[in-house]
């Protein structure tokens, strides 16, 4: 029998996909203040939406210092006695750089080939906006929703959440609920029916090396004055030793040897090694002892992002640079302490800094931890009962390599569980040029957001009961 509201949801796609070229129009780069604007002109389109749904006590909570970019908050409360669940999702993109990379320009939506590319449409916008209109089409057939949903939508989740902390403690009370949903967090594989249970944490900094007050000419002082870029080179070098296993003292604390159990289950999941790595024109790499899942899922990395200095334009300058940057950030496992896992690698560079340089630690960024959800969870049921209901297989459980700061922090302050039910994947070239969204995925979305929404309301809050911890 045709479900009214999955058919009310699918005949609003054309809509769907106009709002998503608009939101995609916005340029919401959080980390870019000359964006701005972009970060505005996104939460009112979003608020407007809102506000179209008949959400209420609509607010935008900004982090109690006052700075950072404010989450967007509604609710409705339309089914007494059924449980509440926070449905999460982010409105902020990551920059768009290298932009003459793009095949078209980032902030314009184009549709080709079945797919639709932009900046943030597979990372962020496509699964939050098929999360509300599917929302959207029970309050349009049925005139409320069969659960109590309050959204967050946060503004800081590409630099971390840096800020989702304080809104979370300002605000507890106001997001208290049974769990958290969350629109972000991709899927793994678009030949595979899978649910994400588990996500990396992440931290990350800045570093500055410099051995002169100026630049100076490299006939004068070359060979007498340390080189910045050199150095640094030698510091970055030393992080790993031959095996790929990271050096920092201390960075391996708390983690935790994947048990034969896991790594069975990892060996038991389809997974074409070399077609994965011929996809993307690269070799398998890595730390020794670990198969690429293992390490994709089970272990920290330490990665340098970007590495700069001196003269890059045209032609030659013969100029010894007196200052030299880096980014790193790390993805963390359960068991590491992010801000211990950080303290030991700034260690490392500062007890191999020759005395002829100095360093210091810049820009650093908002961190998070590990986090699974519990395997016997009542949302993370009600998830695969949607899933097989819609797809007609039962999901694996897979988790991913990334992170969503989002679950460790509402899991510390909130005390809550988070489920993520995304409808991106993960080869939609997430944060790089010619990001993309597949069509096909929009109608998925739409039936199985429907379908766990009917299935969380099969739950009562008792059933969340043993999992809140707050």
């Amino acid at each position: 029998m045709t479900d009214p509201v999955v058919s009310r949801a699918l005949e609003q796609e054309p809509r769907l996909i106009e709002t998503l070229k608009t939101l995609v129009a916005c340029p919401s780069v959080g980390a870019d203040p000359a964006m701005a604007q972009g970060m505005e002109d996104a939460r009112k389109l979003i608020e407007s939406q809102l506000s179209d749904m008949g959400f209420e006590n609509m607010q935008r909570l900004t982090p109690p210092d006052g700075s950072g970019e404010p989450a967007l908050y509604g609710e409705r409360m339309d089914a007494p006695g059924k449980p509440v669940i926070l449905v999460y999702a982010h409105y902020d993109v990551q920059p768009a750089d290298p932009l003459e990379k793009w095949d078209t320009p980032p902030f314009e939506a184009v549709e080709r080939d079945g797919r639709l590319f932009g900046r943030g449409i597979s990372d962020d916008k496509a699964p939050m906006l098929i999360a509300l209109e599917s929302l959207a089409a029970f309050i349009k057939v049925e005139g409320k929703l069969p659960v109590n949903v309050k959204l967050l939508i946060e503004g800081e989740e590409e630099t971390g959440s840096p800020s989702l902390p304080g809104i979370l403690e300002t605000h507890c009370e106001l997001l208290a609920a049974d769990a958290v949903l969350s629109a972000d967090g991709a899927r793994w594989r678009p030949d595979l029916v899978a649910l994400n249970v588990g996500s990396r944490g992440n931290t990350g900094f800045e570093v500055r090396v410099q051995t002169a007050a100026q630049d100076l000419h490299s006939g004068r002082y070359g060979g007498i004055v340390a080189n910045p870029l050199h150095v640094l080179s030698s510091l970055i070098a030393s992080l790993h030793d031959e095996n790929g296993h990271i050096a920092a003292e201390g960075f391996y604390d708390g983690v935790a040897e994947p048990t034969e159990a896991e790594r069975a289950e990892i060996a038991a999941i389809p997974f074409d090694e070399k077609a994965t790595f011929g996809a993307i024109g690269a070799r398998p790499s890595g730390e020794a002892g670990y198969n690429s899942l293992e390490r994709l899922w089970m272990r920290p990395t330490l990665d340098v992002n970007g590495m700069w200095g001196g003269y890059i334009g045209a032609g030659s300058k013969t100029v010894i640079p007196n200052e030299a940057f880096a980014k790193l950030t790390m993805r963390l496992v359960p068991g590491q302490d992010p801000q211990k896992a950080k303290e030991a690698v700034i260690n490392h560079l500062r007890h191999r800094l020759p005395p002829e340089a100095t360093l210091e630690i810049i820009g650093e960024r908002g961190q998070g931890g590990a986090y699974a959800v519990p395997a016997d969870h009542p949302l993370l049921a009600a998830a695969v009962a949607a899933l097989k209901h819609t797809s007609g297989e039962t999901p694996l459980k897979v988790r991913i390599g990334a992170s969503l700061p989002l679950t460790e922090i509402v899991s510390r302050i909130l005390g809550l569980d988070t489920v993520m039910f995304s409808f991106a994947l993960s080869d939609e070239n997430f944060h790089a040029p010619n990001e993309f969204f597949r069509l096909s995925s929009i109608p998925d979305g739409l039936a199985s957001w429907v379908q766990i929404l009917r299935e969380i309301a099969k739950l009562s809050p008792a059933d969340f009961a043993a999992y809140r911890r707050k």
